[in-house]
C-alpha cells in the first residue's frame, strides 16, 4: 500500500512540474554593418512578454545583437506559420 501511495505522489508532482512549452518571435539588430534579424526562440521562462524580452535581451546580446521588439509571445500551435519568415533565426536563439 505504501509503494502504491509513494507511486501516486511522485506521479503528482511529476506532472505538477511540467510547464507548457513557450515561444515568441522577435526583431533584432547589429551595427556595423548594420543587419536586421526576425527570429522565433523558445522561452525557458515566465510565457510573457516582459519575461520574453529580458531572456531574449541577454541572449542575443551575448551573440553582438541588439533586441528591438518582442513581437508576441505564443504557445506550440503557432511555430509552423513562422517557421519561413523566421528562416535561419528560427528557434537559433
Amino acid at each position: 500500500m505504501k509503494q502504491i501511495a509513494l507511486s501516486f505522489v511522485l506521479t503528482l508532482a511529476l506532472a505538477g512540474g511540467a510547464t507548457a512549452q513557450c515561444f515568441a518571435d522577435y526583431k533584432a539588430k547589429q551595427d556595423n554593418p548594420l543587419r536586421l534579424h526576425y527570429g522565433v526562440a523558445q522561452l525557458s521562462g515566465d510565457c510573457s512578454s516582459g519575461a520574453a524580452r529580458s531572456e531574449l535581451q541577454g541572449r542575443l546580446s551575448a551573440q553582438g545583437w541588439t533586441l528591438l521588439q518582442v513581437m508576441s509571445v505564443f504557445g506550440p500551435d503557432g511555430l509552423d506559420q513562422r517557421k519561413d519568415s523566421a528562416g535561419q533565426y528560427y528557434l537559433r536563439f
